[in-house]
């Protein structure tokens, strides 16, 4: 597999899109086939607001329900909507909740309600999603929110903090903790509801092309990274850059940059780092639990039946679960077979630790001291963070110290 997916340009104006089609005519032809569904009647609401299998596989079964004349597809629309992605295609996991969602979601309306997915450069640059979504240009979007935080800091919220929370932990905060409802205001100034669309779980520190066995060595590295972990390595003397997926291969073999982070051994050896980079370190402090996310341009979302928003929270749902699976099925041998090809693993100096923590903390309070939202989410971050902390640091600890 190629290890320099297409991406397409990384500038260039958003191309317009139709904004959304509803009609009776036949399904667009690139959509993913949908198949009937139970027939069952079940109550829609019971699809909202909650990540769950029984969410996303069950909601909106039903055609028709109790005491209606005539089936409830007669009545429905035909939705079709562009959804462009950050990731390019070849990354068949992170790309491929994305699609997970597009088909789960035709199956739930029987086929009316479609969605054509499109790799990053394919209609826009991957880390233009965000423009694209706002502007209408597509109706979707599935990205990282940390891409952007160039826009508002608050949006590393919605992906990953440094020393932040793990996948289960990020999942509860944003669904249970009042974090979604907390960042969909700060989503609102750019026209876009958004959805927990999948998570990574904990990821690697990336690919160093030589040894950083102190805090000393940092100094001087150029090194792709994106979000508030970038702000931290800039603070301890590192160059840093944003490159999409796509795009870093080239870098790191042209000496561009010096070092990588992306995701974990799964995607990591299917870009091909370990060709370039011999030393793989450990963890990746400042992605404990990364979400992904899927945008909804505002005007696209208002206009959806509530049975149609039923279902993109179901589907959307599906996918986030679907990911996290993945990646935890696909990663362990992965890394076998990186090891059994020479790669180095090497933990972070503790010196490097501490240091990257403390730096960490202090922006999020700078951040928060600057900007009224920003410190509106901290405040509701960090006391979930301290108790999920002292409670996965008993029971959950405990177990993973004793299997080791």
């Amino acid at each position: 597999m190629s290890h320099s997916p297409k991406t397409g340009p990384t500038t260039g104006s958003v191309p317009p899109q139709p904004q959304q089609s509803m009609e009776d005519g036949a399904s667009h032809p690139s959509a993913s086939p949908a198949r009937t569904a139970s027939g069952v009647a079940i109550d829609r609401r019971a699809a909202l607001g909650r990540l769950g299998t029984v969410a996303a596989g069950g909601a909106l079964a039903a055609c028709g329900g109790p005491g209606t004349d005539a089936p409830a597809v007669q009545a429905r629309p035909r939705v079709r909507w562009n959804l462009v992605s950050s990731f390019p295609a070849a990354l068949d996991t992170i790309f491929g909740a994305a699609e997970v969602f597009a088909t789960k979601l035709a199956e739930l309306t029987d086929g009316r309600f479609t969605v054509r997915v499109n790799q990053a450069g394919e209609l826009v640059p991957g880390l233009q999603v965000l423009d694209a979504v706002q502007q209408g240009s597509a109706q979707a979007g599935h990205t990282a929110s940390y891409y952007y935080t160039g826009k508002h800091p608050a949006l590393a919220f919605d992906t990953a903090m440094p020393f932040g929370l793990d996948s289960r932990q990020q999942t509860a905060w944003l669904v249970e903790g009042g974090g979604l409802e907390l960042l969909r205001g700060v989503f609102a100034d750019f026209n876009i509801i958004n959805f927990p669309s999948g998570n990574t779980g904990v990821q690697m520190g990336g690919w160093f092309r030589r040894e950083v066995p102190t805090l000393a060595d940092l100094r001087g590295l150029k090194m792709r990274i994106p979000g508030l972990g970038a702000q931290v390595l800039s603070e301890l003397g590192v160059t840093v850059q944003t490159l999409s997926g796509g795009e870093i291969y080239t870098a790191l073999e042209r000496g561009a940059i010096d070092a990588t982070e992306w995701v974990g051994p799964y995607d990591d050896e299917k870009l091909g780092f370990h060709e370039i980079a011999d030393f793989y370190y450990y963890p990746g402090w400042w992605e404990p639990g990364p979400s992904l996310s899927l945008y909804v341009n505002r005007g696209a979302w208002d206009s959806l039946t509530a049975e149609y928003k039923a279902a993109v929270e179901a589907a959307s749902s599906h996918a986030h679960l679907t990911m996290q699976a993945r990646y935890d099925a696909l990663n362990p041998p992965a890394l076998e077979r990186l090891l059994a090809k020479g790669v180095q693993l090497r933990p972070f100096s503790a010196d490097v630790m501490q240091a990257a923590h403390d730096i960490a903390f202090e922006l999020m309070e700078q951040n928060a001291a600057a900007e009224a939202s920003y410190r509106r989410i901290l405040e509701s971050w960090k006391p979930f963070r301290k108790t999920s902390l002292a409670w996965f640091g008993t029971a959950e600890l405990a177990m993973a110290q004793f299997r080791r």
